[in-house]
């Protein structure tokens, strides 16, 4: 997989490998930030903003904490975790061009250039093919994974914990990019339009029809094979709703579960807000989890909102709107999200602290909406 300068200065990634010398990355300088979460942004917050950002701690580094989780300066594999870093940097970088944050495309592309590709071999270009189409598909429009999608994983050679270690890759750099979008909103920077992008559609409203429960679509940890970090995480993230049905299976990569259980619990309290809450379900709404959407989705807007995100507009007040505005766009379009999306929240009464739970809340939502969406079925 390779890096190209064309002419407009843009990049691109391909599915091939190739022995000729790598040309070098857009801004190489972005392998070596320090903050792998903001990717900078942080440096630039001042302010009532800043001191948010200094309460949001926790989180952050939560989330840098997971990012040397995921992407390690050094991988080994072995027969049960494939993986590579090569995988996981070009995963990464996948998400980050579906969703159009040039600073996360950047960061992952200066960080995949120095690394060696897979052999050219039939078998690895299959590979890294089938990876990578189900990174776009799964990034760009989740109601596409299907237990087929699974399968062809399965067929290209990448274990149980290969497939949730891959889930989780893809989840983070959703969340990540989400999380960037909104505080570039808050900063005020300019936005950065892609011609020729076309937004996928939302998930149908047959989606959240009558659902008999979440079932998984791999065979979850065994108890009697649990390992002592797999354990550690399963009694780590037992108190939380949201992994109530799916810890056993995210288990198969223990030391990403309980991170990413740490992260949760440190974002605990905004997420319980309602306009957190509301986020997330417009969230679901969108990448058509129906699992999510019933965990969240206020009463009084749950019939309308499963119809559409235009049906609930008609039903919310004034500052609902705000916030199903700010959350579809972020969830739609998170390259399109600035200030001007972010100021109706203002307008409708919402404190700065309440604007930054609908940022990690639409997030985090995105991440935990492709693990159950991918992962299992209803």
């Amino acid at each position: 997989m390779e890096q190209r300068r064309l002419a407009n200065s843009h990049w691109y990634h391909e599915t091939q490998s190739t022995l000729a010398a790598q040309a070098q990355p857009l801004v190489p300088e972005a392998a070596e930030i320090e903050d792998r979460f903001l990717l900078g942004l942080a440096t630039l917050c001042q302010g009532e903003l800043r001191q948010h950002l200094q309460q949001a701690q926790p989180a952050l580094l939560a989330s840098r904490d997971l990012y040397q989780l995921l992407f390690p300066q050094v991988l080994t594999t072995t027969l049960t975790h494939t993986l590579t870093l090569y995988d996981r940097l070009s995963t990464a970088l996948t998400v980050a061009q579906v969703t159009g944050v040039q600073r996360l495309c950047n960061h992952y592309a200066a960080r995949l250039n120095p690394l060696s590709g897979p052999d050219s071999s039939r078998e690895s270009n299959r590979r890294l093919t089938q990876i990578t189409e189900y990174a776009r598909q799964l990034a760009m429009q989740p109601t596409l994974i299907d237990e087929a999608a699974l399968l062809r994983l399965d067929e290209a050679g990448l274990t149980a914990p290969d497939i949730i270690t891959f889930s989780q890759i893809i989840g983070f750099v959703c969340y990540q990019a989400r999380v960037a979008a909104g505080f570039h909103a808050l900063l005020a920077l300019p936005v950065r339009w892609i011609p020729g992008v076309t937004v996928p559609p939302d998930a149908d409203s047959c989606c959240f029809g009558g659902q008999s429960g979440w079932q998984p679509r791999l065979t979850p940890v065994e108890l009697r094979y649990a390992s002592e970090s797999q354990l550690a995480a399963l009694t780590f993230c037992q108190p939380q709703r949201a992994l109530n049905n799916s810890a056993w299976l995210l288990a198969h990569d223990g030391d990403t579960l309980y991170g990413w259980s740490q992260l949760i619990n440190m974002l605990e309290e905004r997420l319980a807000a309602p306009e957190a809450r509301l986020a997330a379900a417009v969230a679901a709404r969108i990448n058509g989890s129906p699992v999510c959407f019933e965990r969240y989705a206020p009463a009084h807007l749950r019939n309308a909102l499963k119809e559409s995100v235009d049906k609930a507009m008609t039903s919310a007040n004034a500052s609902e709107q705000a916030i199903i505005q700010a959350a579809a766009q972020l969830t739609r379009s998170p390259e399109r999200f600035s200030a001007a999306h972010l100021q109706p929240l203002a307008e409708a009464g919402l404190s700065l602290q309440a604007t930054l739970h609908v940022i990690f809340s639409t997030g985090l939502a995105g991440w935990n909406n492709r693990l159950m969406q991918s992962l299992g079925s209803c």
